[in-house]
């Protein structure tokens, strides 16, 4: 079973038991965080495959964070040459560590709105 996932604006596919690098959050370290904004969940079968529209009600993955950490260091360098214009700037992207503990439901399983059948109007 997996899961898409979203937060910090970008999307992830999350197994159980996978680490994961994400935004920075502001949960502390070796506390449980949850993402409630599930896309998409896929079981072993198609027909165990739910899609939501945007998100999959009723849905949510648990994890672990690790660890708060920085990436590695990118150097921003502009030029413009015959000007004596020259500028370096550097830039540590914040992220945290996440562990994907279980995707779980929050009770019943529900159907998602996609799947439901607008009702048609009645005609004069």
């Amino acid at each position: 079973m997996f899961a898409v996932i979203k937060s910090g604006g970008k999307q992830y596919v999350v197994h159980p038991g996978e680490k994961i690098k994400v935004e920075k959050l502001e949960t502390p370290q070796d506390k449980e965080v949850v993402f409630s904004d599930v896309l998409l969940v896929a079981g072993d079968k198609p027909e165990e495959s739910l899609v939501g529209a945007p998100y999959v009600a009723g849905y949510e993955v648990r994890g672990k964070v690790l660890a708060q950490d920085r990436g590695k260091k990118i150097i921003v360098y502009k030029y413009k040459s015959k000007k004596h214009y020259h500028k370096k700037q550097g830039h540590r992207q914040s992220y945290t560590e996440v562990e994907i503990l279980e995707i779980t439901t929050g009770g019943e399983k529900k159907v998602p709105a996609a799947a439901k059948k607008p009702k048609e109007k009645e005609g004069k």
